[in-house]
Order: structure tokens, then sequence, then C-alpha cells
């Protein structure tokens, strides 16, 4: 069993007028609870999981809907000149019924201290897109107490898309 908090990502897939797109192929990678991506190209000294796969597809129902269960990724550091670090997220890549409707996109999770440093995330200027990066948390008392629980609607093209990251 993979080492971190349990969590439910769980949302829509959207087109710009609202309405559901059905059959999205809504994929998702993400690090594991000690922040370290499962690749070859991720050198950090963050220990492995080998219980934690860190990808996943799912195919949006009729309605749009589309649900992942996995752990709560954790923070890690970018090693650059002016080292920085990511706060938890998830990365995302959806295909909708075109090749001109894929978006490749980030989740983040509410109230995370470090999101205000991101720099990805601080890179879009319009406040209001950018909560458009930030799930919902479900409450317990809707979700249950087995595991986390965040909303995350993905809308893959118009004014209210979910910004490219």
């Amino acid at each position: 069993m993979a080492l971190g908090q349990f969590m439910r990502i769980s949302g829509r897939v959207l087109g710009e007028d609202s309405r559901p797109i059905p059959g999205a192929i809504v994929e998702l990678w993400q690090a594991n609870a000690a922040g370290r991506y499962a690749h070859s190209h991720d050198g950090s000294k963050a220990p492995v999981d080998p219980d934690f796969l860190g990808h996943g597809r799912v195919f949006s129902d009729e309605e749009g809907r589309y649900t992942f269960f996995t752990i709560k990724p954790g923070a890690y550091p970018v090693p650059v000149k002016d080292a920085w670090w990511r706060p938890p997220h998830v990365h995302f890549s959806v295909v909708g019924p075109s090749s001109l409707s894929r978006l490749v996109t980030q989740m983040y999770f509410p109230g995370d201290p470090l999101n205000e440093w991101d720099r990805i995330l601080q890179s879009i200027h319009s406040s209001v897109a950018r909560a458009r990066l930030v799930a919902r948390q479900i409450h317990p008392s809707e979700a249950g107490d087995t595991f986390l629980a965040y909303h995350f609607d993905i809308v893959l093209r118009g004014a209210l898309a979910t910004p490219e990251a």
C-alpha cells in the first residue's frame, strides 16, 4: 500500500458552454507523499515509494464526471540557482472530443502556504484564473472519514477555461 494520506479527486470535464464532455480522456500524474516522482529522471533525494505508481487514466462518464483515488503528494524543492519549493500539486492532461480540446494543467490544494510562492501558479496573472487551479476540499461530513476529498472541475475552452499550467 502506498504511503501517505489517501484522497479522492473528482470533478467534471466541461466545455465552454458548461455542458459536460463525456468520454474525455483524463490523465493524472503526481509526486509521492515525499515529493518524488516515479520517473527515472527524478534525481531527488526523497525516497521512492515502491507501492506508488504516480499516474492514472480514466474516461469521463456521460455527465463529464471523473474520479481518481490516490495519495496527497508532497512538496519538493526545485533545484535551481534561486531555489524554491513546489507546493503539493497534481498534473492533469485532458483530451476532449477533438485535438483542439486538449489541456495540460495542474491542480493545487486550498490553503497551502507554498501556493503563494509557486512560480508556476503565480505566473498566471489573473487571481480569478489562478483560483480555478485550486481544488475545493469536500467536508468530511460529506466525504466520510476514510480519505480526504477534493473537487476539481476542468473547463476545456472559453472565458472560464481552466488555465494551462
